[in-house]
């Protein structure tokens, strides 16, 4: 990812916090977590987050209470991350300003896309990735390899776009796993077997861009 964005994430569930604040991360964000909005004021001060992941449910002031605040104190986008799913709920929060909307339980994956979208959508990503000449577009959902358009699986695109938003870091197959489809107790050969069919039609247009890292994972990089 060419810009750390920085990410707020208030979620009273430890887990969950956790969770998504390391997933942030080792997708290029700069993330920061608290388990409720009680110096939200201070923090929007000194972390200055490009957007906020915003629990809709805490202890002290509920997350659509907050959000009025984060509004007023900061220019940062909002996702509301929330079990409330009714029509009602949603549009609330949209009507108090919310930039999106993510239901619990939720992937991984499906996170980080809305955060990246919304980003996007800002002007604080950039519209498209490029890596040689590989040009990735996630929020059309197509890849060109040296001006040819590349024929994905909705499965393939995604694994790209994981690939390209964190080239040149290596990438583990539990992170893949984690990242592309939503767990990490899959069968790591899901990832090898994707990850095949990927390369075949990449390298159909020039060299190698995904490498492997022995004991490691995998990379991609204009230089193994």
């Amino acid at each position: 990812m060419s810009s750390a964005a920085r990410v707020l994430v208030l979620d009273d569930d430890e887990t969950i916090r956790v969770a998504v604040a390391t997933a942030l991360r080792a997708d290029g964000f700069v993330a920061e977590a608290a388990p409720d909005g009680t110096d939200l004021a201070e923090r929007l001060e000194a972390f200055r987050p490009d957007l906020v992941v915003l629990d809709w449910m805490m202890p002290g002031p509920s997350g659509i209470r907050l959000l009025p605040l984060v509004r007023s104190r900061s220019d940062a986008a909002v996702i509301m991350l929330t079990a409330r799913d009714e029509v009602d709920d949603r549009l609330r929060g949209f009507a108090e300003g919310a930039d999106d909307y993510v239901v619990k339980p939720f992937t991984m994956a499906e996170l980080i896309a809305r955060t990246s979208a919304v980003l996007r959508r800002r002007g604080r990503l950039p519209q498209t990735i490029e890596v040689a000449d590989l040009v990735v577009d996630p929020d059309a959902t197509t890849a060109r390899r040296a001006g040819s358009s590349l024929d994905l699986t909705a499965t393939e695109f995604r694994l790209l776009r994981l690939f390209a938003e964190s080239r040149g870091r290596t990438l583990s197959k539990a992170q893949i796993l984690t990242q592309v489809w939503g767990y990490d107790d899959y069968d790591p050969n899901l990832v090898e077997v994707h990850l095949s069919a990927l390369r075949r039609k990449m390298e159909a247009y020039g060299p190698r861009l995904i490498h492997t890292v022995r004991g490691l994972g995998y990379r991609l990089s204009v230089t193994p």
